[in-house]
């Protein structure tokens, strides 16, 4: 199912929670919709599943307008945050649920929950009640409770937040492919950029009730269209220095509170270098360990695979990547370089990316 929202907008009292999102979701394509608490992301995916209406704006699914119907009328499953199970049924009865609820014959529904069931992990778990499942095996339930009536669309709305990290992982990768293998199109709602990245075909930043980026989780990475995106997206996040750039013949050269860099190889810098003052960001892989810059370590993140560095040069701080056997002592003296090749540039005041 291909669906599309068409300039929607939601307001709760004098918050305006969803302001002129548009967005345009193909068929079996997974969409993640990322942000920070409180940005419009979940107001904007109820709104899809029809518990919310809009104040303004049209939802279609394949074209078909939606907004004025029930989520009962729009063939879609959702997965809640809570799991919102029955506590009082066992985990087949939940599964079988909304098949129950349209008369569907119980020999049918028998079959169909334990497909689904057998293809969730779960086959041998469907005579327990939630109470007597794992926060994994109850999640794996209320999927298998939006799968089994096979549903058009697939709605999550931060369905993996209670898990603990080695959950979350299998989690995002049995989502993942059973999206995949059944082709359903699906909307994800995270604050994890990192569930979004792995997870998804096309991500949607939001900012204040608004899409401020969309696209493939490599492009916002790699050339993220605004500061906000750009600082949002990537752990260790990155590192951004307000400095004064300086068009040479060869070369643009940033200078900032005693750190001077060569940036004439970036995507940008000369447009960059033509507005004078910008915004320099570095991701993290573009600061290594030995070169000719002095700086002194600041704080020292041991990562397992890897060791996060923070160091400070003159009154700038900068993180990078080191190997997982790194040890310092804070207050030592390294030497650093930078590659500034790999420099984004900003527009101080619109946050816009330059070039």
């Amino acid at each position: 199912m291909r669906v599309r929202l068409d300039d929607i907008s939601k307001v709760w009292g004098e918050v305006q929670a969803v302001s002129g999102v548009s967005l345009d979701v193909g068929d079996g394509e997974f969409v993640s919709l990322l942000g920070p608490s409180g940005c419009g992301k979940t107001t904007t995916l109820l709104m899809t599943a029809g518990i919310y209406r809009p104040d303004r704006g049209q939802i279609y699914f394949d074209e078909r307008p939606v907004a004025h119907l029930p989520p009962k009328e729009r063939n879609l499953g959702m997965v809640f945050q809570s799991y919102a199970l029955y506590p009082h049924m066992t985990a087949g009865q939940n599964m079988s649920y909304p098949l129950r609820l349209k008369k569907t014959p119980r020999d049918r529904i028998a079959v169909e929950v334990q497909r689904l069931a057998e293809l969730l992990g779960i086959g041998a778990l469907l005579d327990r009640k939630p109470g007597e499942l794992s926060g994994g095996q109850q999640q794996r339930v209320a999927l298998g409770r939006a799968l089994v009536k096979e549903p058009e669309l697939l709605l999550f709305d931060e369905p993996l937040s209670n898990l603990d990290a080695g959950l979350r992982l299998t989690m995002r990768g049995e989502i993942r492919r059973l999206q995949s293998e059944l082709g359903i199109t699906a909307l994800y709602v995270t604050h994890d950029q990192v569930e979004a990245l792995t997870m998804s075909d096309q991500v949607a930043v939001y900012q204040e009730g608004r899409i401020v980026a969309y696209g493939t989780p490599a492009a916002l990475y790699d050339t993220p269209p605004n500061r906000f995106v750009a600082g949002f997206i990537g752990n260790p996040p990155m590192n951004f220095l307000n400095m004064s750039l300086t068009a040479y013949e060869d070369d643009v050269q940033g200078e900032a509170g005693g750190l001077s860099l060569s940036l004439g190889a970036a995507p940008g810098s000369r447009a960059a270098a033509d507005q004078g003052d910008v915004e320099v960001g570095l991701r993290p892989e573009a600061v290594s360990l030995g070169g000719g810059l002095r700086a002194s370590v600041f704080a020292v993140e041991p990562l397992g695979r890897e060791t996060l560095v923070e160091v400070a040069v003159g009154e700038h701080r900068l993180r990078l990547l080191a190997t997982a056997d790194y040890r310092a002592v804070i207050g030592e003296s390294v030497n650093i370089s930078v590659d500034g090749a790999q420099a984004h540039f900003f527009d101080p005041a619109s946050g816009d990316a330059i070039g």
